[in-house]
């Protein structure tokens, strides 16, 4: 008898628990309410979707590059920028992270050197790029920003998602980023960051409402090294057909900084200056070649 009940115990139990976890699912939204994110997306070429004028490359896309990218820096930021410019005419990527396989960080990965997913859960949604392998997790689960966030690249991200039609879907995702850490730029522009790292992103990421095959990111930065709040729009295009690639930095890297200086590796593996009158890096532990 006592086999018997603790059968029907521990039967009861596991119904009434069932008979929960129904109703919360119930209570949940379901995926169905979500916008349609699947697929690849990657950023479209130059003229071919209104408002992506300049390089997709370039952090505005409705903006040529370098200079005339225009961000609001302070001028102290400002002369820096110019001088990354300067450096990259004469072949220095000493500034630019990326170049030595470094992660692109927060904003930089949402400029879709590769393809980007975007992964809906009710919980959270992840950004993987296939570009330096890299997955941003924005939490969508309601949670409060923790005490302290430990810095990374990405930063750590809270978003929710809301509705504008009362039709009962979700419209867009609004996201806010905070904790990161540095070295990250823009893109290879060499526009920087205020190096106390305390940026803040929001971003707003939805589909086009005409065409579901274009998909929007509007970010706004906040950072130090700005006068004020630098918004851009940044465009994407659902791939078709996608192949998912590998894409493995360090396998084909031909920069080498060493003692501040950025130098190549030629095809066959010899080290090259990128500048004239480039001082040779420093041999001393070396013996020299007999």
């Amino acid at each position: 008898m006592v086999g018997h009940s603790a059968a029907f115990i521990v039967a009861s139990v596991l119904a009434s628990t069932l008979a929960m976890s129904g109703s919360a699912a119930a209570a949940q939204t379901t995926p169905a309410h979500y916008p349609d994110f699947r697929g690849q997306w990657q950023r479209p070429e130059p003229g071919t979707v209104k408002g992506s004028v300049g390089s997709g490359a370039n952090w505005d896309q409705s903006k040529p590059g370098g200079l005339r990218q225009e961000p609001p820096l302070t001028p102290e930021f400002q002369a820096i920028f110019e001088d990354n410019l300067r450096r990259i005419h004469n072949g220095d990527q000493t500034f630019n992270q990326q170049a030595y396989c470094l992660p692109s960080g927060m904003p930089r990965m949402m400029l879709s050197y590769e393809t980007l997913e975007f992964i809906v859960t009710p919980e959270m949604t992840y950004v993987r790029s296939d570009h330096l392998t890299e997955t941003r997790r924005i939490y969508t689960d309601g949670r409060d920003w923790p005490h302290s966030i430990t810095p990374s690249f990405l930063g750590y991200s809270i978003g929710k998602w809301v509705g504008e039609d009362g039709d009962g879907r979700f419209d867009a995702l609004e996201a806010e980023s905070h904790g990161f850490k540095g070295p990250r730029s823009y893109d290879a522009n060499g526009i920087p960051f205020h190096p106390d790292n305390q940026t803040i992103i929001k971003e707003r990421i939805y589909l086009d409402k005409a065409n579901p095959k274009l998909l929007y990111d509007d970010v706004t930065t906040i950072d130090h090294a700005l006068t004020r709040p630098w918004v851009v729009e940044r465009i994407f295009a659902r791939v078709e057909n996608p192949l998912w690639l590998e894409h493995v930095c360090a396998e084909d890297n031909h920069h080498v900084a060493i003692g501040g200086e950025d130098y190549f590796l030629s095809v066959d593996g010899l080290l090259m200056p990128t500048r004239k009158d480039q001082p040779p890096p420093d041999l001393r532990n070396f013996s020299a070649r007999q």
